[in-house]
Formats: C-alpha cells, sequence, structure tokens
C-alpha cells in the first residue's frame, strides 16, 4: 500500500532544501538523508495544517534494477513497513527523510532489505 499523500515529500525545493541541510546516515543497502522540516517549502503544495508531520521520500535508480516492476516492489515492501510501524515514530519531532537505495542485487532478499531498513531508522533516532 502507498504513503498518504501527508507523508509524501515532492517538489524540487523540497529535495534542494534536504540535500543541503540533513545529515546523512550510511546502511550496507541504502542512505538516509534526515533532515528538519520546513513547512514554508510546502506552501505552494497546498499542505497547511500537515505540513509538519514526518514526511518521507524512498528514491530508487535505474542502477539498483532496471525493471520498474522490481523497483516499485521494493519501494512498496519499505513503505508497507513504514506504515505499520508509523506509531514508533517520533510524530512529535517534525522530520523529512529521502532514502536511497545503493547499488546492488537484492531485490529477492526482503528480509536483508528491511534488516538494514530498520537498523537505520534507529541510528537515525526516528524510532526509539
Amino acid at each position: 500500500m502507498a504513503l498518504p499523500k501527508d507523508m509524501r515529500l515532492k517538489g524540487y525545493r523540497t529535495f534542494n532544501y534536504i540535500h543541503e541541510n540533513s545529515k546523512t546516515y550510511y546502511g550496507k543497502l541504502m542512505t538516509f538523508k534526515v533532515a528538519k522540516s520546513n513547512p514554508e517549502i510546502l506552501l505552494s503544495h497546498k499542505f497547511t495544517n500537515t505540513s509538519n508531520k514526518f514526511r518521507v521520500a524512498i528514491a530508487i535508480s535505474k542502477k539498483v534494477s532496471k525493471k520498474a516492476v522490481e523497483r516499485n516492489k521494493l519501494r512498496r515492501i519499505l513503505q508497507d513497513w513504514l506504515l505499520k510501524n508509523i506509531q514508533k515514530i517520533n510524530n512529535h519531532k517534525p522530520y523529512w527523510l529521502l532514502v536511497n537505495l545503493k547499488i546492488g542485487d537484492f531485490c529477492n532478499d526482503k528480509s536483508r532489505l528491511l534488516e538494514d531498513f530498520q537498523n537505520l531508522m534507529f541510528k537515525s533516532h526516528l524510532i526509539k
């Protein structure tokens, strides 16, 4: 299941802000970029009441897999984990998270992917 619209990041200004003002955490399979939210950037997207929430973007390069089906499957796996564990995430601290998957062949290894994702969530203090 996809992330709700109020949890998604969009817009080039948002991603520029994350790249410039984020702290990066490195894992074996992916990297996290975590930045404090900046609601003024999202004003053009008409997110007035939910702009201070936790938001996520998952970027999967074609270098990971040439097939869009496999990239979408990986994205859905990570989004599903986030939706199931959303209660553990610090909603009182508004953060923006950008997840970039590294190059590798782990499309069939769901457990390794979720293990690295969970470790980075703990490492970045988004989950206690």
